[in-house]
C-alpha cells in the first residue's frame, strides 16, 4: 500500500502566495523576484509532501488558475489578447479589462477562469507540465506531473458558436452538444500527445490527470470518446486518472479506461464504495482510494479509515490511499490557531476539550494519511495514537436543544411569505417611489489599508470599543455622502465593519468558530476564512443594526440592510457532518429572520440577503438536485418571510444559472441582481429561456474583479441587451459584486458612469 497526496494549498503559511501576486501587480516586484518566490513556494509544497507521502505531483502552483494554465498551454488565447508574451498576456487573461469570464469550480467556492475556444486550431505554447517537472528532477525529486484532462478542460470551457436573434451572430457557450465535444476533443489530443511525449523524454514514466467531469451524467457516447481517448494518451505515458467530488457516472465503462490507476472519491458519495463492493476492482488497475476528505477540516475517524483501507485491500491488488479531492479547499494548518472554542467534556482523561483537537486542515491530512498507512503496517506508536484520536472524535460538541426544538417546530407556513410578488410590489413602489432603471451597489466599499490597519488594531485590542465605533461611523458618513453625490436612489453603508461576508455572522452567531490564520483561495490572489459551523447554530443580539440604523439616518434615500444568506453561509463554512445540510440551514435560517425582524422594526425598507453559493452547492449529478434545492429554497425563503412592505433583495455572481432558473424563482424574492459584465450580457439568455419571468433584476455592468473603469458604452450595451429580453421596469443598474476589492479611485468614476447611463437611459425611455 502506498500513499498519495494532491492539491495542496499554495497560499503558503503566512500568505506568501498573495503577497507575491498583488506586489508584483503593484510594481513593488521585479517578474524575476515573483517567479524566485513562487519557486519558493514551490519547494515547500513539495517539501511537506516529501516528509508526509509516497507519491505526489509537480504543476500544482499556478500563477494565477490551473484552468488558464491549461488554456494557455494547448495555444487557446482568444484574438482579443494579440500574440501571448508571458505574464503580461497571462495576467490580461486573467483580470484586464476584457479578462476572461469566472465562474464556480464544480460545486466548490473557487473560481475559475472559463477557456474560450474560437476554434480548433489548437498548438503547443507552454508546457507548463514539463517546465515543473524539470524544475523538481534538477533537485533530485522525482514527482507525478499533474494535468487537467481533455475532457474535463472542453466540458469547463466556452466555444465560439453561431446563434441566433437576439443573441449575436456568433456567442461562447457551453461545448454541450457531442458532436461540437468530439471536434473539439480530437483537434485538441494531438497537443496532450505532445506534452507527453515530452515529458516521456526527460523521464516522467508516471503522469497524473484530473478528472472530475468524469462524475457528471454521461452518455454512452460520451464514455466511447473517453475510452479513445486514453488510449491514445496511454501511448505516451502510465496515466493514473484523478475523480472527485462526486462518484463517476458509469463505474463499469470508468474502470474498463486503458489506464494504469484510477482514482475514487470515497468520501462524498456512496455509490463509489458500492460499486467496488458490487462489482470488485480490476488487478491490473492500481486503486487510488480518496479515504481523507479534502473539503471538510473534522479530524477522520481513523479507526473507520483503517477499517475501510483494509477492506479495499481485499478488492485492490494494489491500494494507493490519498486525500478524496484537491486540499486547495483547506487552510494550510491547525497549528497557528489558539483561540478555538474549548468545551467542558467527560472522558477517559479528558475535562475540557477545543474545537482545535477534532480539526485537521492541508498539513495534517496529509499527517492522517501517513499515520493510516503506519497503523496498518503494524506500528505500535501509531495505533496508540489512533486510539487518542476516535476518543475525540467521538464526542459531542456544541449541543444546543432549545434550537433543535425550533427547526423541529416548523412548518410549511413558515416557509411562505404573507402576500405574493404581484400585491407586494404595489405595496412596496408606494413606499419607495424608485425611478425607472434604479441605481445601487451590491453592499461593500473599499476596504482600504487605514480600515484594515484599523480593524486588526481593534482585534488585537490596540483600539477601544469605542474609538472603533467612532471610526466606523466616520466611515459611514462618508460612503453616504459619495453615493449622494454620485446619485445613486438605493444607498449601502459600506460594510467597512466586516471582514467578509460570512465570516462577519459566524462571529455574531454561536455554533460557529472563525479562525485567525485559516486562509483559503478564493481566485487569484483574494483569499477568505471559512468559519466551521461546529455545534447548533443561534443569534444571542442583532449582528448589523446598529450599522444599518445610523446610516439610514444620514440620509433621506432607503440605505438596504446587508445580510448573507443561510446557504452561503453554510456552504462557504465547513460544516458539522453529525446532522443533515438542511438542518444547519434552517438553524442559520431562523437566527437570520430574527435579525430581518429587527430591521423591519426600525424602519429598514429594502434589505438584500446575499446568496451567491445558492449554485454551487448544488450535487453535481441533476438526479440529486431536487432534493438539495428544496431544502435551499426553503431555507432562503425562511429567513425572508419578512413583512409584505419589505423589499427583499438577494445577489448571486459567477454561477451558470440557466439550468436553476426554476429553482431561484422559487425563493420568492422581490428583486435579484446577477454578473453581467464579463459574460458581456449572455447571462440575461437564462431569463430570456424562463417563460413567465415577472421579478426585477439588478443587471450587473461592472466588472469589480478588474482595475480597469468601465466605459459608458461597455455599461450601455450590457442593458441594451438585457432590454431585448426583459422589460425595462424590470431593470435595476449595479456593480456586479462588492466593492470592497477596489480603490476609490476606480469606483467613483465607474459609479457615475454607471449612473449618468441610467439617467440617459431614463431620458431616452421617458420614464421618471
Amino acid at each position: 500500500m502506498e500513499t498519495l497526496a494532491y492539491g495542496f494549498p499554495k497560499l503558503g503559511e503566512k500568505r506568501e502566495f498573495k503577497n507575491l501576486l498583488e506586489n508584483y501587480w503593484k510594481g513593488k516586484i521585479s517578474e524575476e523576484d515573483l517567479i524566485k518566490g513562487i519557486n519558493a513556494l514551490r519547494d515547500w509544497m513539495v517539501g511537506l509532501y516529501k516528509d508526509t507521502v509516497d507519491l505526489f505531483p509537480s504543476n500544482e502552483l499556478s500563477y494565477y488558475d490551473f484552468m488558464l494554465d491549461t488554456a494557455i498551454m494547448v495555444g487557446a488565447v482568444p484574438s482579443r489578447f494579440g500574440e501571448f508574451k508571458g505574464l503580461s498576456t497571462y495576467f490580461e487573461m486573467a483580470r484586464g479589462s476584457q479578462a476572461l469570464e469566472m465562474t464556480k469550480y464544480f460545486n466548490t467556492n473557487y473560481h475559475y477562469l472559463v477557456p474560450e475556444l474560437e476554434g480548433t486550431d489548437f498548438k503547443l505554447l507552454k508546457n507548463y507540465p514539463l517546465e515543473e517537472y524539470l524544475y523538481f528532477k534538477s533537485k533530485g525529486i522525482e514527482t507525478l506531473p499533474k494535468i487537467i484532462s481533455p475532457y474535463t478542460f472542453l466540458k469547463l470551457s466556452k466555444a465560439l458558436v453561431k446563434g441566433s436573434s437576439p443573441l449575436p451572430v456568433y456567442h461562447l457557450s457551453k461545448i454541450e452538444r457531442f458532436e461540437d465535444l468530439e471536434r473539439y476533443l480530437l483537434a485538441l489530443l494531438p497537443v496532450y500527445e505532445e506534452v507527453l511525449k515530452q515529458l516521456r523524454q526527460e523521464g516522467a514514466k508516471v503522469v497524473l490527470f484530473e478528472d472530475p467531469a468524469l462524475c457528471y451524467e454521461m452518455e454512452s457516447q460520451e464514455w466511447d470518446l473517453v475510452h479513445e481517448m486514453y488510449k491514445r494518451l496511454s501511448e505516451h505515458a502510465d496515466i493514473y486518472v484523478m475523480t472527485y467530488y462526486d462518484s463517476v457516472s458509469d463505474y463499469k465503462r470508468f474502470v474498463d479506461l486503458p489506464v494504469k490507476a484510477l482514482g475514487l472519491d470515497l468520501v462524498s458519495n456512496r455509490e463509489n464504495l458500492e460499486n467496488i463492493r458490487k462489482h470488485g476492482f480490476p488487478s491490473d488497475k492500481k486503486l487510488i482510494a480518496g479515504i481523507i476528505n479534502g473539503r471538510q477540516v473534522w479530524r477522520a475517524s481513523l479507526t473507520e479509515k483503517i477499517r475501510l483501507a483494509e477492506e479495499l485491500l481485499k478488492y485492490a491488488q494494489h491500494l494507493i490511499i490519498s486525500n478524496s479531492c484537491p486540499l486547495f479547499h483547506l487552510p494550510v494548518s491547525t497549528q497557528p490557531e489558539e483561540d478555538l472554542p474549548v468545551h467542558q467534556v467527560q472522558i477517559e482523561g479528558l475535562t475540557s476539550l477545543s474545537l482545535k483537537e477534532r480539526l485537521a486542515f492541508a498539513k495534517e491530512k496529509l499527517q492522517e494519511l501517513n499515520l493510516i498507512k503506519r497503523a496498518i503496517e503494524g506500528d505500535q506508536q501509531a495505533r496508540m495514537m489512533v486510539e487518542k484520536v476516535e476518543n475525540i472524535v467521538s464526542v459531542p460538541f456544541g449541543v444546543n436543544q432549545e434550537v433543535r426544538r425550533r427547526v423541529n417546530a416548523l412548518t410549511e407556513r413558515d416557509f411562505q411569505r404573507e402576500l405574493d410578488y404581484k400585491e407586494r410590489i404595489k405595496l412596496q413602489q408606494e413606499i419607495l417611489r424608485l425611478p425607472t432603471f434604479p441605481t445601487t451597489t451590491i453592499g461593500s466599499f473599499p476596504q482600504t489599508e487605514e480600515v484594515r490597519k484599523i480593524r486588526a488594531s481593534y482585534t488585537a485590542g490596540k483600539v477601544s470599543p469605542k474609538e472603533y465605533e467612532e471610526f466606523i461611523k466616520k466611515q459611514i458618513q462618508h460612503v453616504i455622502r459619495v453615493q449622494e453625490e454620485i446619485g445613486l436612489d438605493v444607498l449601502v453603508h459600506g460594510e467597512f465593519e466586516r471582514t467578509d461576508m460570512v465570516e462577519f455572522f459566524a462571529q455574531k452567531l454561536e455554533g460557529i468558530a472563525t479562525t485567525k490564520h485559516g486562509w483559503v483561495l478564493s481566485y487569484g490572489s483574494r483569499v477568505y476564512r471559512p468559519p466551521i459551523i461546529y455545534g447548533d447554530v443561534y443569534r444571542p443580539s442583532p449582528m448589523t443594526l446598529n450599522e444599518i440604523t445610523y446610516a439610514q439616518s444620514l440620509t433621506e434615500k432607503p440605505v438596504k440592510g446587508m445580510l448573507t444568506g443561510p446557504v452561503t453561509i453554510l456552504n462557504w463554512s465547513y460544516y458539522r457532518e453529525d446532522i443533515p445540510k438542511k438542518e444547519i440551514a434552517y438553524q442559520i435560517a431562523l437566527a437570520l429572520l430574527e435579525e430581518v425582524k429587527d430591521l423591519e422594526r426600525a424602519g429598514i425598507k429594502i434589505i438584500q440577503i446575499d446568496e451567491p453559493a445558492f449554485r454551487e452547492g448544488a450535487p453535481i449529478k441533476r438526479k440529486d438536485w431536487d432534493e438539495y434545492f428544496d431544502w435551499a429554497v426553503k431555507a432562503f425563503r425562511l429567513c425572508s418571510r419578512a413583512n409584505p412592505q419589505t423589499q427583499i433583495h438577494t445577489h448571486m455572481c459567477y454561477s451558470e444559472f440557466n439550468d436553476v432558473m426554476e429553482y431561484i424563482y422559487q425563493m420568492d424574492f422581490d428583486v435579484i441582481s446577477i454578473e453581467a459584465s464579463r459574460s458581456k450580457g449572455e447571462i440575461i439568455s437564462a431569463f430570456e429561456k424562463f417563460k413567465g419571468w415577472d421579478r426585477q433584476i439588478g443587471i450587473g455592468v461592472y466588472d469589480i474583479h478588474s482595475p480597469a473603469v468601465p466605459t459608458k458604452e461597455s455599461i450601455r450595451s450590457v442593458l441594451e441587451r438585457a432590454m431585448k429580453v426583459l422589460p425595462k421596469e424590470l431593470l435595476w443598474v449595479n456593480p456586479d459584486c462588492g466593492l470592497k476589492t477596489r480603490r476609490w479611485e476606480e469606483v467613483v468614476p465607474s459609479l457615475k458612469n454607471m449612473v449618468e447611463v441610467a439617467q440617459e437611459l431614463r431620458e431616452k425611455y421617458a420614464t421618471v
